[in-house]
């Protein structure tokens, strides 16, 4: 008997899928930023890269399109890890699948915007400075916490070691 086999990409826990998917859309629904909980459409529009485990615990997007904050970045749209692996790995595994999965980085790299007000921990944003982020500042229009990704990190990671440069 043969087994059926799926040419799904794999990065770490991740597993690339698709805009639509049901299990991500559950997990958006308990995110503090969905705006509209039960919606099909849970991504913003933009290019995207959607990551989630196969059991459906934890999902991961990035997003590229249309800024207004004036950097050249791809931004982690949500991050919502309810599965047993370690946030701060799970994000670095992320940041590698997306850098495999789009090329050279733009010059700022990969951001992120955390909510300080409705977040628990009182170290808003531990998980992804743990994974090498660092704060370099606020949004101007709600005072979001501004995290950036070192691009150099990863890059040198996939590109270099790899030879794809």
């Amino acid at each position: 008997m043969n087994q059926l086999m799926l040419d799904i990409p794999q990065y770490g826990p991740w597993i690339r899928t698709h805009a639509g998917d049901q299990s991500g859309r559950l997990l958006a629904d308990r995110h503090y930023s969905r705006q509209t909980v039960g919606h099909r459409q849970w991504n913003r529009p933009g290019r995207k890269l959607v990551l989630r485990t196969p059991q459906g615990d934890a999902i991961w997007v990035t997003w590229s399109g249309i800024r207004d904050d004036g950097l050249q970045a791809w931004e982690c749209s949500i991050f919502r890890n309810e599965s047993q692996f370690l946030s701060s790995e799970m994000i670095r595994d992320a940041i590698e699948a997306t850098y495999s999965e789009w090329g050279t980085p733009p010059p700022d790299g990969i951001i992120t915007y955390v909510n300080s007000s409705k977040v628990r921990s009182p170290n808003p944003g531990f998980c992804f400075l743990k994974a090498g982020f660092r704060k370099i500042g606020k949004s101007k229009k709600r005072g979001l916490v501004l995290l950036q990704y070192n691009i150099s990190k990863v890059y040198e990671k996939v590109f270099v070691s790899n030879n794809y440069t």
